[in-house]
């Protein structure tokens, strides 16, 4: 009895022996396979990750050179809008300066016509006065000529006949420094422009319209007529 228990518990001890050798010989197997396949993960995540740093490097430079590409395109129209659309654009203060420029070039313009037509209507009016004041002066030098040349010969050398003619020549000196003087009429073609003809006469040693005769004297100030000369005129 004892010697088969001993056979029964030699072959458990057997079976427990050979079990416990299985074991020993799965659990390295196990280990290593499960390395294997840890190794086997760790290297394809390393791969998917260099494929995904490489994929994202790629994306990143196509970003970068769509950015640039995008920055470059912008900078390109930014220029052409500086040479075409934008170019003619001025600054508000720019504008404001140009319409204050061309308003006071304008009053400027406006101003310097207004002087001008100012200083010719006060020179017309100076002309207009001047004549006018001529005009009443002219009686007076009527009145001298009439007087000296009525004088008889013998009294022109008494004081009084001098102290009139000295009057007379610095009168008619004062006239023609202002520019009064008389128009010629004596032996000169009758002129509508300057004579006032009031008589004709037949005279074969005249020529025609030639003046025989001056009855009233006329003067011009400067290019204008202040009195026709009153004459005779011949056939």
């Amino acid at each position: 009895m004892s010697d088969k228990m001993s056979k029964e518990d030699m072959v458990k001890e057997a079976v427990e022996e050979a079990k416990a050798k299985a074991a020993e010989v799965d659990e390295p197997q196990t280990g290593q396979e499960e390395t294997a396949e840890q190794d086997t993960a760790e290297s394809k995540n390393a791969e998917t990750d260099s494929q995904s740093d490489a994929e994202n490097s790629g994306s990143d430079r196509e970003q970068t050179e769509e950015d640039e590409s995008g920055s470059e395109a912008q900078d390109s129209k930014a220029e052409k809008k500086k040479l075409f659309g934008k170019k003619n654009k001025k600054d508000k203060k720019d504008e404001k300066i140009d319409e204050l420029t061309d308003r006071l070039t304008r009053q400027m313009a406006e101003f310097d016509n207004f002087r001008k037509r100012t200083e010719k209507e006060k020179s017309q009016m100076y002309e207009i006065g001047a004549k006018d004041i001529i005009e009443k002066i002219l009686p007076i030098v009527d009145n001298f000529e009439r007087g000296l040349s009525s004088m008889p010969e013998d009294e022109k050398a008494t004081p009084f006949a001098e102290g009139m003619e000295k009057i007379y020549k610095q009168l008619m000196t004062t006239l023609e420094g202002i520019g009064v003087k008389p128009i010629e009429a004596v032996g000169q073609e009758f002129n509508p422009d300057f004579h006032n003809a009031v008589m004709h006469v037949e005279d074969e040693e005249l020529g025609e319209n030639i003046i025989a005769e001056e009855f009233q004297k006329g003067y011009m100030y400067r290019d204008s007529v202040v009195r026709h000369s009153m004459v005779k005129v011949a056939n």
